[in-house]
């Protein structure tokens, strides 16, 4: 999904890997990262059905199985089972996005790297490097070096 465009689907990954960055003139700015077996969605837009300022893309083979609003609304309507599942993904992301922002504001750049090993490892094997440093908000050519002095 394009900058601009509506999000239409609340998408479950089967198999695969979704980045979220503002396109920018300069360089892109990654901010997210989704992978297999979790839901994905530029969630603002979808909520509101208003375009979206940023792009969902994946970075490898990717499987999907989407609702789409509106069947979504279904399903809240009618099981309760489908209003407990969305209220935890909500808490979920809502979480993610709360340590991030922290980590962002608070935390060395280094720190942030050498976080990912521990709390998102899938991010290190699926992931190429350009989009880890943009991720971690640093050039690539830090993150060589951040990775030089780790090692």
């Amino acid at each position: 999904m394009k900058k601009g465009d509506t999000e239409r689907y609340l998408s479950f990954i089967e198999k695969g890997s979704i980045r979220f960055y503002v396109p920018n003139a300069d360089k892109d700015l990654t901010f997210g990262f989704v992978f297999q077996n979790a839901f994905v969605s530029a969630y603002d837009s979808f909520l509101t059905q208003s375009p979206c300022t940023y792009t969902v893309e994946t970075i490898e083979d990717t499987v999907l199985w989407r609702l789409t609003y509106n069947d979504l609304q279904i399903i809240y309507d009618t099981t309760q089972i489908g209003n407990t599942i969305g209220r935890k993904a909500c808490e979920d992301l809502y979480l993610k996005k709360t340590k991030r922002e922290l980590s962002l504001l608070n935390e060395t750049a280094e720190v942030r790297y050498a976080n990912l090993f521990s709390e998102r490892p899938e991010l290190i094997k699926h992931v190429p490097l350009k989009y880890i440093a943009s991720y971690i908000g640093v050039t690539p050519q830090a993150l060589s070096r951040i990775r030089k002095r780790i090692s």
